[in-house]
């Protein structure tokens, strides 16, 4: 299933470099929780492939927070993600 990366996880003075937040098309935080504890790659342009996992729903509008082994690169916001 394909998910597209929103943004970093971040407050208003910091950011967690490993942490993401991604829409799964899910529609309320009751369909997020389904989510919680699948595997999430994410391939470069040139191949390489970055793995996470979902760890938790974000806010009561069905996106999720991912955590992944490695940060990834800036221009990873606004690409897809497959979700296993």
């Amino acid at each position: 299933m394909k998910a597209m990366i929103v943004q970093f996880r971040r407050g208003r003075h910091t950011y967690k470099p490993g942490h993401f937040i991604i829409n799964v098309s899910a529609k309320s935080r009751k369909d997020a929780v389904k989510f919680v504890g699948k595997e999430v790659v994410w391939k470069s342009s040139s191949g390489k492939e970055i793995k996470g996992k979902i760890a938790a729903p974000h806010g009561n509008k069905g996106l999720v927070r991912a955590i992944f082994e490695r940060g990834l690169p800036g221009q990873a916001v606004a690409s897809e993600v497959e979700v296993k």
